[in-house]
């Protein structure tokens, strides 16, 4: 068995944070805050992580593998784990005796992710997702007795628990069909209903477990409801880290396939449903978390357009895009869990004169709008164009005009976010805000990051485009 521990270095640090709290749990440690003691930690993952890349190699009798595409999904989910626990250090919502047990589950869900980054075998792959997904299951309802939070966690766990089943029971279907769960392997086998129905069936039914966590129509009913019932930090996780773990994972199963495949054509199909019923849905929303709930439902789809592509230049675009999805989100719920002072749901009445009483609110709101919308020179808008011409001529042009149709839909609802922002009078009674200017630079931080990435993708782009030659060059 190879191994080498500096490779592994991000999941082991993380590990070593998840001990930490766990000590905290156990100890009573109520003198020291958990909350700054985890943002630092997550902090310091990242430099970790940053220091661990270059390298490869195949671990744990093939079923753990280093490579670009895990390194590049890891050093977004150390990021993302950062900008997270900074988020939730300041969680009105949150009792005191919790706060410890939060972040305990918060970075054991980041954990999960990045064992997911890596995974190649189906079993381990399967293993790594729960880890990540019973972490959620329990931070969900930590809403100070919130009935909704509960609500929002049972829903979460009842469509959770089904989708596990539907890929559990796909996977025997693989294994029956395919006689192997290594990705590798399965590469090389037919994934056509004429040469390996039950295989193929297994598959799509494998993946849906993966198409729950990205809030895939038709498993996205969960979705608006969880970011609507958690508290706004727990929805500003749970709508981007956890996205990750299924992207990547369908990125490397989407290497198998190829254009015209009946499973490349149902990601097409549900790739189309997705982005056009999320953004239909969203236009009659008036609570900002729901709008962003069904918005992410919208984003799904878009991911779709890059696998269905099924070259090197889709799947490096479906992992940009992906990027550019949990960056331009992690500013928008920056702005709606620092203008909610009391931990309450923003509704859109609540944005009006926004850019009275905090301008840098309102201006990272508008970078993150414009950026969701995907226009220039956010971006959102060089994400879409990377998806968008990677599928034109592989067959889904239909797709592609699909898509670029929802983007014109999507307009309406993200500028009205900026509209009442900017344009309406502030309500008489407006809702508290808890702003520092600490957490103001963050966020100018986060919305400049938008702008750069729009203006300078190309360190970023062509590093997701190195990890992508490597699954199918």
């Amino acid at each position: 068995m190879n191994f080498d521990l500096l490779l592994i270095l991000p999941e082991t640090y993380q590990l070593l944070v998840i001990a930490g709290l766990f000590y905290m749990t156990l100890a009573g440690r109520r003198s020291i805050d958990a909350g700054r003691w985890t943002a630092a930690a997550a902090g310091l993952g990242l430099l970790v992580t940053i220091a661990s890349l270059g390298g490869e190699s195949l671990m744990f009798y093939g079923a753990y593998k280093i490579d670009g595409v895990s390194q590049f999904f890891k050093l977004i989910i150390a990021f993302g784990f950062f900008i997270a626990s900074l988020n939730a250090v300041r969680q009105p919502t949150l009792a005191e005796p919790e706060r410890p047990d939060y972040f305990l589950l918060l970075a054991m869900s980041a954990w999960g992710l990045m064992l997911l980054s890596s995974s190649v075998e189906l079993i381990t792959i399967y293993i790594a997702l729960e880890i990540s997904s019973y972490s959620l299951y329990a931070l969900i309802p930590l809403r100070a007795q919130n009935r909704g939070a509960a609500e929002a966690a049972i829903k979460y766990i009842l469509f959770g628990a089904v989708a596990t089943a539907v890929s559990l029971y796909g996977l025997g279907f693989i294994l029956a069909g395919q006689h192997t769960s290594y990705i590798a392997e399965l590469a090389a086998k037919p994934w056509s209903f004429a040469q390996a129905p039950m295989a193929a069936l297994g598959l799509i039914l494998f993946l849906a477990g993966f198409f729950y966590k990205l809030a895939l129509f038709p498993f996205h009913f969960w979705c608006p409801d969880v970011y609507d019932g958690s508290s706004n930090e727990t929805a500003a996780y749970v709508a981007t880290l956890p996205k990750l773990g299924a992207v990547v994972i369908l990125v490397r199963l989407a290497a198998m396939l190829k254009p015209g495949l009946e499973i490349t054509t149902a990601l097409a199909v549900l790739g189309a449903c997705s982005m056009t019923f999320g953004n239909l849905a969203a236009l009659a929303q008036t609570d900002v978390k729901r709008i962003l709930g069904f918005s992410s439902v919208a984003h799904a789809g878009y991911v779709m357009v890059g696998l269905t592509a099924a070259t090197a230049k889709g799947l490096s675009a479906a992992s940009f895009y992906i990027f550019v999805y949990v960056l331009m989100n992690l500013a928008c719920f920056w702005v709606l869990c620092h203008l909610s002072g009391d931990g309450r749901n923003v509704k859109l009445d609540d944005l009006n004169g926004l850019h009275r009483r905090s301008p840098a609110l309102a201006a990272i709101l508008a970078v993150a709008a414009f950026s969701l919308v995907g226009l220039p020179p956010t971006a959102g808008f060089i994400g879409k164009f990377f998806l968008l011409t990677s599928a034109w001529n592989q067959g889904y042009n239909w797709l592609v005009i699909v898509a670029t149709l929802n983007t014109a839909i999507s307009i309406y609802y993200y500028l009205n976010l900026v509209r009442h922002a900017y344009t309406e009078d502030a309500a008489a009674a407006p809702i508290p805000m808890a702003a520092s200017p600490a957490a103001l630079a963050v966020g100018l931080v986060l919305a400049a990051a938008v702008l750069v990435v729009g203006v300078l993708p190309g360190p970023i782009f062509n590093y997701a485009a190195a990890a992508g030659a490597t699954l199918l060059p």
